[in-house]
């Protein structure tokens, strides 16, 4: 399980691609430098898409996923 100190909890559950992405990075620009932002989807496909947004998106970072049986979490920091 990964630890963070969470700034703020985004809900995105039943949402799918893009709308988790879109949502995280509207959430994100809202942050101050160093919060972190987790993301609650439900969506597979959010593993992949918030990897790859992450990877390529200056001023964050992916701290961590987690897979649980329904709902898949994302923890994103603003680096900048």
């Amino acid at each position: 399980m990964t630890e963070h100190e969470v700034t703020q909890t985004l809900d995105v559950k039943g949402e799918n691609c893009p709308m988790p992405v879109v949502k995280t990075k509207q959430n994100v620009d809202r942050l101050a430098e160093g919060e972190v932002l987790e993301v609650l989807a439900t969506d597979p496909g959010s593993m992949s898409d918030l990897g790859g947004w992450a990877d390529t998106t200056d001023g964050v970072e992916l701290l961590g996923q987690e897979e649980g049986e329904e709902v898949f979490k994302h923890y994103v920091r603003k680096t900048e």
